[in-house]
């Protein structure tokens, strides 16, 4: 790999892991383009190319991801949760999360609370290091 395309991945994967880290806040295009130095259509691009997904596309689902966790580990509202995790429109969000999860907000949440870790990682955890 050439060191231009390093450098490339090096500033995407900054702009991603702003996503990542804030997912809730208000992130627009303009934002992330100038965390990988570059212009916006060559960020949408890049990114793309990258990632095999638009950020746009990429933010949503993580917001989705996060979504999908409460709403199965709390009893919080689907409105709560859906400005928590950064939509502005329950309309939107409960489309959005139909289309990635396969499933409404409240038929994820019928599935009942998370099961614990297995065991196969919890033992990893508590192995002695050494």
């Amino acid at each position: 790999m050439s060191r231009a395309a390093e450098e490339t991945n090096r500033r995407l994967l900054r702009a991603r892991d702003l996503m990542d880290r804030s997912y809730a806040e208000p992130l627009d295009l303009a934002t992330l383009a100038r965390v990988a130095l570059v212009s916006e259509s060559h960020f949408i691009r890049t990114f793309r190319d990258a990632f095999g997904e638009t950020p746009h596309r990429y933010l949503q689902r993580r917001r989705v991801e996060r979504a999908a966790w409460l709403l199965r580990s709390t009893d919080r509202s689907v409105t709560d949760i859906c400005l928590d995790v950064g939509f502005t429109s329950l309309g939107t969000f409960c489309r959005v999360f139909r289309d990635i999860i396969g499933e409404t907000p409240t038929q994820h949440r019928r599935r009942g609370p998370l099961g614990p870790v297995p065991s196969c990682f919890a033992r990893a955890w508590m192995r002695p290091i050494g």
